[in-house]
């Protein structure tokens, strides 16, 4: 593969590049406190910009770099905004990702595996220190972009944490995380935070629509998305609503489960052709867990992921007993899907053993 075709890992399927997103819907908070801070001359040079998964982070992001790159004065023209012109020299470097101020670390690509490697290594982190030589020549501003910071390893933390440390003159590092804790606590003490927040329902509508996904309202992809477009195209591209769907008429019967329906779900997550629905049942799983857990604190949910949903939740989850056993068995299926996946646990084998937990955790609940 050439550079021009190998697969980014921050870009997600069926929608455009963080860089190429033209609106940031849902994220106003954010956006004012970094021009405040920018207007007020208090310009940090770590950011952590945090918040759930596909809500407008790395956009954020791309925004603030494109904002300081191309030399604007927010609010000098009235309300503050990071709006730059997408036909301004700079904007457009960005854009064909060739912007000589502008490094953006992610997970590279592994040419053994034929695959992105699965964390930011430190060889990917080393490059700064010619990116910050070669682009001082110029004097202009200079802006780094992690994402995500939850994948570097422990080297390439190390590094980046040595050059917030002792960052170079006119130079902004933009660290995007979805998991801030999972960050060494001394790269989180030298960042300044920015909050992005899970979208409202005509925010995430209208983010959908900027993607291109023309849909009526849907009641399910706005509850399973919870607020992340991210998610929402995700569960439209590889047919999660429909997937859901499927686990919720599968529990429907617990404290028992419908052995042969069981092995259809998870043989469907086997080879190559599986490898995506893999995934989406996995996230699916959890997701009902935390649901369950939800509900036995919370009551019926008001809104359903599927039909039938708000029922089986009223009977596997009538208290807060109940929602005790499921949230603990999403904290103990969460660690058994993470060491499955780390050592190439068979797919079907993994989910499988995960709804007899399921069913073994109903049964509990049931006879307790």
């Amino acid at each position: 593969m050439t550079d021009e075709t190998l697969p980014e890992p921050d870009r997600i399927e069926g929608a455009p590049h963080p860089r190429e997103t033209e609106i940031l819907y849902g994220q106003d908070a954010a956006q004012s406190a970094f021009l405040d801070a920018f207007a007020t001359g208090r310009l940090h040079s770590g950011w952590l910009i945090k918040g759930p998964k596909g809500v407008g982070k790395a956009t954020l992001a791309w925004k603030i770099a494109t904002f300081l790159l191309s030399g604007q004065e927010a609010g000098l023209f009235g309300t503050p905004s990071l709006h730059v012109d997408r036909d301004h020299p700079d904007a457009r470097l960005i854009q064909a990702g060739a912007h000589p101020r502008l490094s953006l670390i992610r997970r590279p690509w592994d040419e053994k595996t034929k695959k992105l490697k699965t964390e930011i290594t430190v060889d990917a982190v080393r490059g700064l220190k010619n990116f910050f030589h070669m682009s001082a020549a110029d004097g202009g501003r200079r802006v780094v972009i992690v994402d995500a910071a939850d994948e570097l390893n422990r080297n390439a933390a190390n590094a980046i944490l040595k050059e917030l440390e002792e960052p170079p003159a006119n130079t902004t590092m933009l660290l995007v995380t979805h998991q801030p804790s999972r960050l060494l606590p001394t790269i989180r003490s030298r960042c300044r935070e920015l909050r992005c927040e899970r979208l409202q329902a005509d925010d995430l509508q209208k983010a959908l629509e900027q993607a291109g996904h023309h849909i009526d309202h849907s009641e399910s992809l706005a509850t399973l998305a919870g607020g992340s477009a991210g998610d929402a195209i995700r569960l439209l591209n590889h047919d999660g609503l429909a997937l859901y769907g499927e686990l919720i008429k599968l529990f429907d019967r617990l404290p028992r489960i419908d052995r042969p329906a069981a092995l259809r779900i998870a043989d469907a997550c086997v080879g190559k052709a599986g490898e995506t629905r893999f995934g989406m049942t996995l996230d699916l799983i959890d997701l009902f867990l935390s649901r369950a857990a939800k509900a036995g604190l919370l009551g019926e949910p008001q809104a359903q992921g599927a039909a039938g949903e708000a029922r089986l939740l009223a009977k596997i989850a009538p208290d807060d007993r109940a929602a005790r056993a499921w949230a603990q068995l999403q904290q103990d299926l969460t660690d058994r899907s993470r060491h499955g996946r780390a050592v190439n646990l068979d797919p079907a084998s993994l989910i499988l053993d995960m709804i007899f937990k399921i069913e073994e955790t109903a049964q509990g609940v049931a006879a307790a």
